[in-house]
Parts: C-alpha cells; sequence; structure tokens
C-alpha cells in the first residue's frame, strides 16, 4: 500500500503535469464503490480547471478552479497510470481526460480504490502536520492500552502513517512496537514526536530523488528497519520480525518495551 511518502511524492508528480489543464471528460468505470452517482462527479468537475493536486493522509486530492475537490484513495493496490488517446488498461475505476490528450487513470485488480466528492476534513491531525505535537500525542497516548504502533496505524488517531514507516519511526525512537501506549515515558514521547516527521520527509526526499516522476507503487529499498534484505539495523543489531494484528512487524532489541 502506498503510503504518506509516496502519496507525498504522487501529488508532486501529478501537480507538475496536470495543473492548469481543463478537465474534458470523467469516467468511472467501476461504480460499486461510489455513495452517489456518477452524474454529480461529471457534473462538478467536468470543464473545469485543476488548481492543486495534494495529500491529505492517506488520499490525493485534486482541487478544481469552482472549488469543487476530487477525493482519491489507493488503497491496498490501487495505481495511477498515464494515457493518451485511447487506454487498453483493465481494472479501471477511474478514467481522467484532460485538454491536450492528457490521461490518468486509477485502476485497482481487487476493486476498492475509492473516489469521493468534495471529502470531508477529518479531525485527526495529519502524521506531518503542526498540530501533532508533544502535548496532542501525550494526550492521545494517556488514554490508551494497546501498542503503540497500533495507535500510530490508527487513521482517526494520525492521519498518513503505514505499517512501513510506523517501524522505521519506533525504531528511530528506540520505542518496541510492542509497548503500550499509556505506558511510555515522556522522553520518549519527546523523541516519537521528533521520530514522526524526520522519517517521513527522509523518505519524501529519498522516493523523490530516486524516481521523480513517480505516480504509482512503493519504493522501500532504502528503509533501515522495515526491510527484508536487511539483516542487522544500522547499529548492527539483528532486525526481528512478527505478525502484530496480521501486520509483519520488524523492529531489533535496540527499541525498549514499556508495559
Amino acid at each position: 500500500m502506498p503510503e504518506l511518502p509516496d502519496l507525498e511524492v504522487f501529488s508532486r508528480t501529478l501537480q507538475k503535469k496536470l495543473v492548469g489543464k481543463k478537465l474534458a471528460t470523467l469516467t468511472i468505470q467501476n461504480k460499486s464503490k461510489l455513495k452517489d452517482t456518477e452524474a454529480p462527479f461529471k457534473k462538478s468537475l467536468e470543464g473545469s480547471t485543476l488548481k492543486k493536486v495534494y495529500r491529505e493522509g492517506k488520499e490525493l486530492r485534486f482541487a478544481f478552479s469552482n472549488g469543487k475537490v476530487l477525493g482519491m484513495h489507493l488503497m491496498l493496490k490501487g495505481r495511477l497510470k498515464w494515457w493518451e488517446e485511447k487506454n487498453k488498461e483493465k481494472n479501471i475505476i477511474l478514467e481522467l481526460l484532460f485538454n491536450h490528450g492528457i490521461g490518468l487513470l486509477l485502476t485497482d485488480y481487487q476493486g476498492i480504490a475509492a473516489i469521493s466528492l468534495n471529502p470531508k476534513e477529518q479531525e485527526a491531525p495529519d502524521a506531518l502536520s503542526e498540530e501533532l505535537n508533544y502535548d496532542h500525542l501525550k494526550n492521545i497516548l494517556s488514554k490508551k492500552r494497546t501498542t503503540i504502533k497500533n495507535v500510530l496505524l490508527d487513521q482517526k488517531i494520525i492521519r498518513g502513517i503505514g505499517n512501513a514507516y510506523a517501524d522505521e519511526i519506533l525504531w528511530k525512537a528506540r520505542i518496541s512496537p510492542f509497548s503500550v501506549g499509556n505506558k511510555i515515558p515522556d522522553d520518549k514521547i519527546k523523541l516519537l514526536v521528533k521520530a514522526i516527521p524526520s522519517v517521513l520527509k527522509d523518505a519524501i526526499e529519498q522516493i523523490a530523488k530516486i524516481d521523480p516522476d513517480i505516480i504509482s507503487g512503493e519504493i522501500r529499498d532504502f528503509l533501515k528497519i522495515h526491510n527484508s534484505k536487511n539483516k542487522k539495523s544500522p547499529g548492527g543489531a539483528i532486525i526481528h520480525n512478527k505478525m502484530l494484528n496480521s501486520r509483519i512487524t520488524y523492529y531489533t532489541d535496540e527499541q525498549k518495551l514499556y508495559n
């Protein structure tokens, strides 16, 4: 699944190529996940100029000059692809055709990638927002008896962090992913608040450097801990892996357990 750093780079690539282009046609091929019909999408977006592409949590947002916004969640296997003139892709969810013949597809062989019109803003802070500070995180963790990794993955608490980057963040903060939220001491919460943007921003830079034009897939080779190719951490500790709530979790003995 694409995570925050992937989506941030996707949004920048899409912005460079599509902003200022007028949306000629919008076609929804798979309507099974729509809460509404195709008609409101077409009426709201066709003929309008794309003003901005940005990321919100794990979603992409396409903001148009008339104030309308198209939301897009790639879910687990959704992929974005460019096309010109006719396309021969299968498993299409959404087809966008801009002027000058520039087309963008959202595909998903599982059929669960979701689109929305004028999505509502969420209350939970984005992982890179200034709202996610020490006081906010301390207040959240003080009420949580679940594992810290599950807290980081809960999109109703913090938006944008996925499985791979939760492992990287917790390793950088030297907190075991199996630690209980309300048992983590203040000094470690402070480290965690710093680790979240540090890991995510570094990943954005790495992905953009490796493939500045990427709009699909995941680049993970640079990850230090959540990486099946690495047997030891940069500090030389053996990397373990274990399932936690159906997700593979990578960690080392450098991370302290608080329970």
